[in-house]
């Protein structure tokens, strides 16, 4: 999947620096690590692993965020996950790194995840969840046409305690058209 500002495509082995040298920013910390700590080369290698198994038992099925022009340039991650197909119902979610913010990249990604699950998958409602503080989460969410359905309170473990999350969703009729897609999007690789 991929347009003129990101191409979603497998992680590789390689990504593993970029992925690595990411972790230590305190907005990526603040907003995806439910410990505050950063995480090893270990847990993230077997971050990776786990993607492959989720993606074979058909659960969630991870991107690498990357520049489509270079694709070894890594701007972050994304994922469709917790698909339920007897529902028809998934997540979508997503982390950016520092040089990769305001660009449109995440709402990008987004729109692209979006159209492929509700075309490919069958998917019938998105979620999406963010803490009530990541406004550019929020913000991402709305601009990709996700609708906000209210406050999770005390939704998830968080650093000791529990966390809200904000719970956005959009159907596939909401969907904005695409915008600035380069004719012959790229497919999955």
């Amino acid at each position: 999947l991929g347009d003129e500002v990101v191409l979603l495509r497998r992680w590789r082995e390689e990504d593993l620096p970029a992925v690595l040298g990411s972790m230590g920013d305190p907005l990526l910390l603040e907003f995806t690590s439910p410990t505050g700590e950063i995480y090893s080369e270990e847990e993230t290698r077997g971050f990776f692993a786990a993607q492959e198994q989720t993606r074979l038992r058909g659960e969630a099925l991870s991107f690498a965020l990357a520049d489509p022009v270079d694709e070894a340039t890594i701007l972050g991650g994304s994922s469709v996950y917790d698909i339920d197909a007897e529902l028809g119902r998934a997540a979508v979610g997503y982390w950016l790194t520092p040089q990769a913010r305001g660009r449109g990249v995440a709402t990008h990604a987004v729109r692209l995840m979006a159209r492929w699950a509700f075309s490919d998958l069958g998917i019938g409602r998105l979620e999406l969840t963010c803490s009530p503080d990541n406004i550019a989460s929020q913000r991402v969410a709305e601009r990709s046409g996700f609708v906000r359905e209210g406050v999770l309170r005390a939704h998830l473990p968080w650093r000791g305690r529990r966390r809200d999350s904000v719970m956005f969703s959009l159907l596939p009729g909401e969907l904005p058209a695409p915008q600035g897609l380069a004719k012959g999007s790229r497919s999955s690789r």
